[in-house]
């Protein structure tokens, strides 16, 4: 297949082009270390997930693996067969990469986490540590505390007394919340880039108010051995304070001419998406409730908060055209607009928001091959009998956690090694039907015929009432190529996790080359 260097890689990068720079990897080994502007498109949902994220099949598209295991030829493969034209692989991966001098960066959603830093550190966002915030609390200080995270994360878990108040809802909600322009306002989240930006989105905005950012989030206050508030419901008011809007509005405004954000009209956005040259994103930001209620059609739900927080997981093309959709309001659009400007998105807001009348197209669902299937009760038998071989594609975590007693775990990308003379029927198990379907393609080419699905999943066999099996070490930590211990295990309670999480956050800016610096514009005009 088509190669290029890294050297012309880092040119691509940076030549003004639309360009999908897509790691096929696994989460696991992509938040191991990857390149800064890569696209995480894991190998086992690679045909689910590739028309969102690179919904124009003449796009320019370099994979990119390790440059050792060829997932990245057979994701050509795939992706050639569903119409992609312009593929090419980079040369010796990300290790020819690191081979050429250039840097590899740990973790995930990197450009926005980097953003957050420079945010902070180009407009001096003022904090507050965990240790203030606790004086603040005894001294009975009037502060509010507002977590800029979304509603299941909030509920998981919190700081105690503190509001679900999600980024881009924050000016919108704001004045039905705080009606003191003396309050001060702490926006908190789970580490420090929502934090960051959430506070910074308020002061952007021209709230009155002192604003600040809670230094290093819940991790910060559950390492300073203070506890954490569980199931929490707090939340912000569903209803828009009508009073407030037409402030609100003008302030919007404001911050629109600030950074030259525009609007578009229908009949341009609707002309844009039957371009064939350039790629356009429809986003909508608004809340879940909001967006279940009905969006445009073709429209993704991206709150505004997380869009900006991980924009990889919604936009695959550097260099493509993002349309922002509110519920007409235009306060939320302009506000994330805002941020996506400075991190050097070519944005509009649509006017109307999601009344204007635009009538987009719904993305297309892959063509799959359907899979005989088997009952739990079928399965449970045909395991008692000897008579199949079964394969686990959940997540190994989960794996080790719960699985069907006999099962393998196993994964898209080496199924074909893992099923290699195996006996049949080939059972496949997964939450998503669509990754057996997926891994029973590799299968085929691998002249594996006689394929078949769980039907309902692990959930169906539970509710048939069979018994599961834990193996703690099985998978072996090695072989979990999904799963990235040091993001996820902060979450349970791993207090080093947490401090090497912090640690490589606050750490990213001093990764960063001059030329991939130059591609944010944080604080211009543009």
């Amino acid at each position: 297949m088509k190669t290029v260097s890294a050297k012309k890689l880092k040119a691509m990068l940076h030549d003004g082009g639309e360009i999908a720079l897509l790691d096929v990897r696994e989460a696991g080994q992509f938040g191991e270390s990857h390149l800064l502007f890569a696209t995480p498109l894991p190998y086992s949902r690679l045909e689910l997930d590739v028309g969102a994220l690179v919904p124009r099949k003449s796009a320019r598209i370099v994979l990119c693996d390790d440059g050792e295991t060829g997932v990245a030829a057979r994701a050509a493969k795939r992706l050639e067969a569903m119409g992609y034209a312009d593929i090419a692989a980079l040369d010796g991966g990300t290790k020819g990469w690191a081979a050429a001098g250039y840097v590899l960066f740990k973790g995930v959603n990197v450009p926005s986490k980097l953003f957050g830093e420079l945010v902070e550190h180009e407009y001096g966002t003022p904090h507050v540590t965990v240790q203030e915030l606790a004086r603040m609390k005894a001294a009975g200080e009037d502060f509010v505390l507002f977590d800029g995270r979304p509603v299941n994360e909030h509920h998981k878990m919190t700081i105690p007394g503190s509001t679900c108040v999600p980024n881009a809802e924050l000016p919108l909600r704001v004045p039905a919340l705080v009606k003191n322009p003396k309050t001060k306002i702490i926006v908190n989240c789970a580490g420090r880039t929502r934090s960051i930006l959430g506070a910074q989105t308020l002061i952007n905005f021209g709230v009155p108010n002192p604003v600040y950012a809670l230094e290093n989030g819940t991790q910060g206050w559950y390492l300073a051995e203070f506890q954490l508030e569980h199931g929490s419901t707090r939340r912000y008011p569903q209803r828009i304070d009508a009073a407030a809007l037409p402030g609100l509005q003008a302030s919007a405004r404001k911050l629109m001419e600030r950074f030259a954000i525009r609007t578009a009209p229908s009949r341009q956005v609707a002309a844009w998406l039957a371009e064939t040259d350039r790629t356009t994103y429809l986003c909508d930001v608004r809340t879940p409730e909001e967006f279940e209620t009905g969006s445009i059609p073709g429209a993704v739900h991206a709150p505004g908060g997380q869009l900006i927080q991980a924009t990889d997981q919604w936009v695959g093309v550097r260099g493509a055209r993002i349309v922002l959709i509110d519920g007409g309001e235009n306060v939320r659009a302009p506000v994330v607009a805002s941020w996506l400007k400075q991190l050097g998105y070519e944005t509009w807001i649509l006017e109307g928001g999601v009344n204007s009348g635009l009538k987009g197209t719904p993305a297309a669902r892959p063509g799959l091959p359907a899979l005989a299937s088997f009952t739990a009760m079928e399965l449970k038998y045909a395991i008692d009998a000897g008579g199949c071989t079964v394969f686990d594609l959940g997540a190994s975590m989960r794996f080790r956690k719960a699985h069907i007693p006999g099962s393998r775990w196993s994964i898209r990308t080496r199924i074909a090694a893992d099923a290699r003379g195996a006996k049949t029927p080939v059972v496949l198990v997964a939450d998503d039907a669509g990754t057996t379907q997926l891994a029973a393609i590799d299968l085929a080419d691998a002249g594996v015929k006689d394929v078949r699905l769980l039907d309902g999943g692990p959930a169906a066999w539970k509710k048939a009432g069979y018994p599961t099996e834990a193996s703690p070490d099985s998978p072996p930590d090695a072989e979990c190529i999904d799963h990235l211990f040091f993001v996820h295990d902060r979450h349970a309670g791993n207090r080093e996790a947490m401090k090497q999480y912090l640690a490589w956050e606050t750490g990213l800016m001093s990764q960063l080359d001059a030329q991939d610096k130059a591609s944010f514009r944080i604080g211009a005009s543009h």
